[in-house]
């Protein structure tokens, strides 16, 4: 499992100045780019995990494989600033076949989140780390959605307390993984970029409790 931090300001990340990767369980290795200054702390901080692909970003039928090809969907802005306001760390966790289907490299894929953490930064606010899973359903890994490796390997790096924390997705998938970890979910359309009434029942049940 290979941890990339980002220096100053975030959304630079290099792969090949990275120590060798380390393996965990089956030996699967996870990419992860974590934003300068996310962590530490105690185990005190709530979270919204993210989907990528549908949620944030458009989905493609064949897959997002270059920089260019990654489309922001429009609105998701104001709600993330929403959720930073409220105190909620960001987390993108996304399963990305991409790469073990041969399709991008994981050089690609550093370029990809670049682009998606500076588009974010345009609009006003940023994730505090990006976790993606590379490889392919029948691989048998810990990472891959809906099981809840990254989630949990997001909580234990970024001091999260995955009880108080949500998950929101337009999968089946994305739900299942956020009860296996132990938080609440959220659904939303794909490719509508409509996350203020996931956003609000987030901000409001923190409000009820």
């Amino acid at each position: 499992m290979t941890v990339v931090k980002t220096p100053e300001p975030v959304g630079v990340f290099s792969l090949s100045s990275l120590p060798s990767p380390l393996t965990i369980g089956s030996g699967k290795t996870l990419l992860i780019h974590i934003a300068k200054g996310a962590r530490g702390g105690q185990l005190t901080h709530k979270a919204v995990f993210l989907d990528r692909d549908g949620v944030l970003t458009r989905e493609r039928p064949d897959y997002v494989k270059t920089p260019e090809e990654l489309e922001i969907l429009p609105g998701i802005g104001p709600p993330l600033q929403y959720l930073r306001k409220h105190g909620f760390r960001l987390v993108v966790v996304t399963n990305q076949s991409v790469v073990g289907r041969g399709l991008a490299t994981h050089d690609e894929m550093v370029r990809i989140h670049e682009k998606l953490q500076s588009e974010l930064m345009r609009m006003g606010c940023m994730v505090d780390a990006i976790y993606y899973c590379p490889h392919l359903p029948g691989e048998g890994c810990s990472c891959r959605k809906p099981k809840p490796g990254l989630i949990l390997r997001a909580a234990r790096d970024l001091w999260i307390d995955v009880a108080g924390s949500w998950m929101i997705g337009d999968k089946e998938i994305d739900l299942e993984a956020a009860k296996r970890a132990g938080c609440r979910g959220i659904r939303v359309q794909t490719n509508v970029g409509d996350l203020q009434n996931a956003v609000s029942s987030i901000i409001q049940s923190g409000e009820k409790g």
